[in-house]
């Protein structure tokens, strides 16, 4: 069954794409800035541990000056409070999936549910429209092929690591009419001059990804047109702890606008960066008075509503594999993922950031076998796909669709896995 929203998430949701676009090219001025000694070196310093050189020559290239992503995705949670933006994604997965889903809902049966639907995303029901499916039946299709401008050529580039997600993007690729489109993996080479990439691999992951040389060769001769750029400020999570930084607030202000500011910090949990400098003998961590990230270890159970994670630029950092929740832990537990995050955070820095329960909600899913529809309570993640179409000041993000994620009640961390509901959000 579709996952129903109220009008006005819907709304709040299709309004977000422009703010968190925004966002992305304040920090790109940010990194920018910051390396050229204009705003404190601090960022740009935090921003490139652990990532190669050869990859943060290339950030700062000026060929890739203004290059952002154009697919935007966060992750919202539905807490007991309101929405939460967690994270933002510049290389999701769930794109072909989300719009496989539309297709497949868009077409309803009599009773409301769909039956059992082709590989095509075809349902085998009577052509009942419904018409409140957010992006309807080909807004992730029409979003995803507006990135590409007027390229004839789209090759959609997988990496091993994420090969899970071929099946999606091979469907996707077949689906798209305005270009040819082709998924190829790490090791094709054969890209002509205007042809388009879509980066479906994580920067971490260069060694293991051959052509990534070639593709960034290209994208900095603007031979080619790549999105995501190779860019790895946009795969940190320490950008939501530069937003809360005090030191930044008059830049953001600046940048943002004070109402898009003001909207973020309401969506955004209380970011830190777990960086282990010692502090000066009167200062304190701010909102958590620690003097020092040890401290951090002795915090009750009740007091540990926190969620450590790793920032960026590592194997861990998507699936929940590098996410830990404090009050979920043991002490010890706990204990040695502070431990861990203290010595490795010139490699691999973590972030900490408040942890807002998701709230309990009502799902519905379809039982093929027993052709049946099963209520089920659950904790409900937002993932809303902008897709950003035209250059400069005329760029526009365009909300594609929504895909729900809804875990069992008892799970604490919203990420996929195999006992939770997938479905395309309608109001």
């Amino acid at each position: 069954m579709p996952f129903p929203i109220g009008e006005n998430l819907a709304k709040e949701i299709e309004s977000l794409g422009r703010v968190l676009l925004q966002f992305y090219r304040a920090v790109n001025l940010l990194y920018r800035k910051s390396a050229e000694g204009k705003q404190p070196d601090w960022i740009a310093r935090w921003l490139d541990l652990g990532k190669p050189a050869e990859l943060i020559a290339l950030q700062r290239s000026p060929a890739l000056k203004n290059d952002v992503p154009r697919v935007i995705r966060p992750d919202i949670l539905l807490t007991e409070t309101g929405i939460s933006i967690t994270e933002l994604d510049s290389v999701p997965g769930g794109i072909g999936l989300t719009a496989w889903l539309g297709k497949t809902y868009s077409v309803v049966s009599e009773g409301g549910v769909p039956r059992r639907p082709n590989q095509d995303g075809d349902s085998q029901s009577s052509p009942l429209r419904n018409k409140n499916l957010i992006g309807g039946a080909d807004g992730m299709l029409r979003g995803f092929e507006s990135i590409f401008g007027d390229a004839k050529t789209v090759h959609i580039v997988v990496s091993e690591e994420a090969a899970t997600y071929r099946p999606e993007m091979e469907w996707l690729s077949k689906q798209v009419r305005s270009a040819k489109c082709e998924v190829r993996s790490a090791g094709f080479t054969d890209f002509a001059d205007g042809d388009a990439v879509y980066r479906f691999f994580e920067l971490f992951d260069l060694p293991n990804v051959p052509n990534s040389k070639r593709i960034f060769e290209l994208a900095a001769e603007k031979k080619i047109r790549l999105t995501p750029p190779p860019k790895p400020v946009f795969e940190e999570k320490m950008l939501f702890a530069l937003l809360w930084n005090r030191h930044l607030q008059s830049f953001w202000r600046q940048e943002l606008g004070e109402g898009f500011f003001d909207r973020l910090k309401k969506l955004i949990p209380y970011t830190w960066i777990m960086d282990p400098t010692p502090l000066p003998p009167q200062a304190v961590v701010p909102e958590l008075n620690l003097t020092d990230w040890q401290q951090l270890k002795t915090l009750s159970q009740k007091e540990r509503d926190l969620i450590l994670k790793v920032s960026g630029f590592s194997e861990h950092a998507w699936g929940a594999r590098g996410v830990f929740l404090g009050s979920d832990l043991s002490h010890e537990d706990w204990a040695k993922a502070v431990d861990d995050a203290i010595q490795h955070f010139e490699q691999s820095p973590r972030v900490l950031q408040r942890y807002h329960k998701p709230a309990l909600i009502e799902a519905q899913w379809f039982d093929f076998a027993k052709n049946e529809v099963v209520p089920m309570k659950g904790r409900a993640r937002l993932c809303p796909y902008y897709f950003v179409s035209g250059e400069g000041d005329a760029a526009r993000p365009q909300l594609g669709g929504v895909l729900a994620t809804i875990c069992p009640a008892d799970k604490k961390i919203i990420h996929g896995m195999t006992d939770a509901i997938l479905a395309p959000c309608a109001t």
